[in-house]
């Protein structure tokens, strides 16, 4: 996306509607975000238009939409035999057109009532839910040189035009009459005033008297991707050691739930300090450590798990798995929890180490509510540039604010293609996972 672009779309101000058409032409698929909130209770619901071409309609063609949620634990150029390393978790199925005189009838959202008004009546709505703490967009970052779409758990919205009387839409659905989206399904973590994480460990030394006393504790529970974390630790040597050093680092874990359980361990963040060192015989030392654990700094650490897809603006480190008793490990794919360490390092061939860990929760702030204003329609020419029906497609999809101080009329809509966000400084990178 050039800089002309760019400014085009920021002079641009109010709903952004995003839409993907079938190579035929034939359907197009609206969708008014990406990113859906599993809030705790109530995951935001997926409502969305699908525009169907007339001749479609007058030959009766059936248009399902398909939600997929899969945990994909190889690569796919592995795939062979007609076995895929891949686990469905979650499938569910809505007919589009014609309607189903058995479903049950319910109003249209705001966004597709606007729709419906904009396109015409060949649009016909659809709706998902996915069930509250079910499993996250979860990537594993692939090591340099790794192609083909990575292992983790992604959603996927499927629609597919086939025949009105074939059995099945899926097998009878062709590539160039069907859409694919890519979206992502964020774990957000409500505030709860759970007490400070504390830890006190101590260490005894043969042919030595007393112990080696270390005390740690974090300033709060929770965090926020982008806050930093605040480990207060207090050394009381009553040994007659000598601690020459500290190393404080994040630590996080993932566990690949599938047949058995296997776990990638990736340190986040490190500090490692010898200022105020050594603490001799009866010394004490008090201190606090500040990290911040970013994906910008680990970004070559194979195995690491991030928020949905990589090469995606907004990706951050996957946030905590909110674990509850009535929800299987299983259904999950990827549970992720994140840990700080200390350890100090002790003088002398049998010093050895002292080490004491805290676990604490890395969540998402809380997201505002979507709102859904009335406002008229503005639409973007697309892109000239063609988007590939299997192009993996990532991009932002929040609500246009005005900065400007300017009052907007309320009814702006604005519609824009689906395509990869193609940042500056990853473009190439992007160009070339076209081929995958």
């Amino acid at each position: 996306m050039g800089d002309a672009e760019e400014r085009r779309m920021q002079q641009q101000v109010g709903t952004r509607v995003f839409k993907k058409t079938s190579p035929n032409g034939k359907i197009t698929t609206y969708l008014g975000k990406r990113d859906f909130i599993d809030r705790g209770d109530r995951v935001d619901l997926i409502d969305g238009m699908v525009l169907i071409d007339e001749e479609y309609l007058k030959a009766n063609r059936r248009v399902t939409a398909h939600l997929l949620a899969a945990f994909r634990y190889g690569r796919e150029d592995l795939d062979v035999l007609g076995l895929t390393f891949r686990k469905d978790l979650i499938t569910q199925t809505y007919q589009v057109y014609p309607r189903d005189p058995q479903a049950q009838e319910r109003p249209l959202t705001r966004l597709q009532e606007r729709l419906k008004k904009k396109l015409g009546d060949n649009a016909f709505p659809f709706w998902f839910e996915i069930p509250a703490k079910s499993a996250s967009s979860v990537t594993l970052q692939p090591a340099p040189g790794d192609t083909g779409k990575p292992c983790g758990v992604d959603y996927e919205l499927k629609t597919l035009v086939s025949s009105s009387d074939s059995n099945s839409g899926v097998d009878k659905a062709k590539k160039h009459s069907q859409v694919r989206l890519a979206i992502r399904k964020l774990t957000y973590a409500p505030w709860v005033n759970r007490p400070q994480p504390t830890v006190e460990a101590c260490k005894e030394f043969m042919m030595s008297q007393g112990l080696l006393h270390l005390e740690a504790s974090l300033d709060k529970e929770m965090y926020y991707h982008g806050e930093s974390v605040a480990v207060n630790v207090h050394i009381q040597n009553n040994s007659n050691k000598t601690v020459k050093k500290i190393k404080v680092s994040i630590i996080q874990i993932a566990d690949i739930c599938l047949f058995t359980t296997a776990t990638y361990t990736c340190e986040v963040a490190r500090q490692e300090s010898t200022e105020g060192f050594p603490v001799g015989p009866g010394g004490t030392l008090s201190k606090v450590y500040m990290m911040c654990p970013l994906l910008d700094n680990n970004k070559d650490k194979r195995g690491l798990a991030l928020d949905g897809q990589l090469k995606h603006e907004d990706t951050n480190l996957a946030s905590t798995t909110i674990l509850t008793p009535e929800v299987s490990k299983e259904t999950l794919g990827i549970v992720v929890f994140y840990k700080v360490k200390i350890r100090l390092s002790i003088a002398g061939a049998l010093g050895g180490e002292l080490t004491a860990e805290m676990p604490f929760t890395l969540t998402h702030a809380k997201p505002p509510e979507t709102p859904e204003p009335r406002k008229s329609i503005v639409e973007i020419p697309p892109d000239p540039k063609p988007v590939k029906d299997d192009e993996e497609d990532l991009i932002k999809l929040d609500d246009v604010i005005d900065t400007t101080g300017v009052i907007i009329d309320d009814d702006d809509i604005i519609f824009e293609d689906f395509a990869r966000l193609r940042l500056k400084g990853n473009e190439t990178d992007d160009l070339n996972n076209e081929h995958t």
